[in-house]
């Protein structure tokens, strides 16, 4: 017998986060979506390309801390490309997850062009 996974169920639960420190990682979200210099579209999510500065990649850390409690669906990557080229933070899902995003504010509703 073989396990068959179902379906994720695409939906947060923000009590998976502690009360005390939603309002901060509400602002590392924003922060990292508002950053971000350039966004792909992938198979089943988006890639967000970040610049390589030490306080947002503390705030990247912070936010995949708290974000994987509440949306356990998400597949995160977190690509640094040599020397010290841009970062990329990729969010995806065993399906598709850009609709979710984009209904959570997460992203935008389409790929934004290269700076």
């Amino acid at each position: 017998m073989s396990f068959q996974p179902s379906d994720p169920v695409l939906a947060c639960n923000s009590a998976a986060i502690p009360k005390e420190v939603r309002p901060l990682h509400q602002a590392n979200t924003k922060r990292i979506f508002t950053s971000a210099q350039e966004v792909r579209e992938l198979e089943t999510g988006y890639a967000l390309r970040l610049a390589d500065e030490i306080d947002l990649l503390q705030t990247v850390v912070a936010f995949l801390r708290y974000e994987r409690l509440c949306c356990p669906f998400f597949h995160f990557k977190l690509e640094m490309e040599p020397d010290q080229g841009p970062v990329w933070l990729h969010i995806t899902g065993i399906t598709d997850v850009k609709e979710f995003l984009r209904s959570e504010g997460f992203a935008p509703p389409a790929p934004l062009p290269p700076h």
